[in-house]
């Protein structure tokens, strides 16, 4: 099977550069279908991107921004809000994981 665009020596890829506008584009894009259930690997295939080239360009992007963790375009009471919402979230799996573990020490006696 041959690797897509030009072969390069030992039918290597030759290596691309991507504009900046590219780059930005490709970040809004990986983040949007993120947060509606997509994977990096779908918006890569899209893009003719590795995934892993993706998550980086995604942490370059909050590294310059100073965003940290949090989604681009996000406001600190925003993020605030979806950190408890998330907190919230690992809570109530953290119960029910509990459950679960006395439930099953239960039955294995």
């Amino acid at each position: 099977m041959k690797a897509k665009g030009k072969a390069g020596p030992a039918g290597r890829r030759e290596r691309r550069e991507f504009s900046a506008e590219f780059k930005a584009e490709a970040v809004r894009l990986a983040t949007e279908r993120r947060a509606a259930g997509g994977t990096l690997t779908q918006v890569g295939r899209e893009l003719d991107v590795r995934p892993d080239q993706l998550r980086a360009w995604i942490r370059q992007h909050r590294t310059a921004s100073g965003t940290g963790g949090g989604m681009p375009g996000e406001t600190i009471e925003q993020e605030n809000r979806r950190l408890r919402r998330e907190v919230a979230v690992l809570r109530q799996e953290q119960a029910f994981a509990k459950k679960v573990a006395v439930y099953f020490a239960k039955e294995s006696r």
